[in-house]
């Protein structure tokens, strides 16, 4: 944690909107993400506990939104989550912030008592976190995705044993994935 102690990570509060639009807009290079953020923040399924911001001397430069999603399977849907976004400001890139998002918002997510974790990104990045191949645990994706990007964790051991099928992901995600 060594450079990142002034670091407050925290759940997102009403104020934080449109910092964290912000954020998202400038880490990703358009607002395609903030939107997400939004659309998912107005559905009934939405846990603000699960959406947490990095903040540095007052200012959020960091954020990570958790979000229920389900696989589809033979027997009806098992629910899990969504990470997705996660975005730091490009000033604050490489610094380990992004680090400290995910593992705080996997211990909430395991405090919060939710079982698995589906991330579709950077598959040199999140594998240091326990992520591995979701195809390989029996998961397909519901668009063309890279099996290297399609990345799943067992917070709870075993709890994919005897589950597959295809992830199915809330309207507020169309068009961007």
């Amino acid at each position: 944690m060594g450079k990142n102690r002034m670091i407050e990570i925290r759940a997102e509060k009403e104020e934080d909107r449109p910092a964290i639009y912000e954020v998202n807009k400038l880490a990703f290079g358009q607002e395609d993400e903030s939107r997400l953020v939004d659309a998912l923040r107005e559905s009934n399924d939405f846990i603000y506990d699960l959406s947490l911001v990095a903040v540095k001397e007052g200012k959020i430069v960091g954020h990570i939104l958790f979000s229920p999603i389900a696989i589809e399977t033979e027997i009806g849907l098992v629910r899990i989550l969504s990470l997705a976004p996660m975005a730091i400001l490009p000033e604050f890139q490489r610094q380990g912030i992004g680090s400290e998002l995910v593992r705080r918002g996997l211990k909430e997510c395991q405090r919060f008592g939710h079982e698995v974790v589906v991330v579709i990104g950077h598959p040199d990045y999140y594998p240091r976190f326990g992520f591995t191949s979701a195809r390989a645990k029996g998961l397909e994706a519901p668009f063309e995705v890279p099996d290297e990007a399609f990345l799943v964790l067992e917070i709870k051991d075993g709890a994919l044993e005897g589950i597959s099928g295809k992830i199915k992901y809330p309207p507020a995600f169309d068009g961007l994935v």
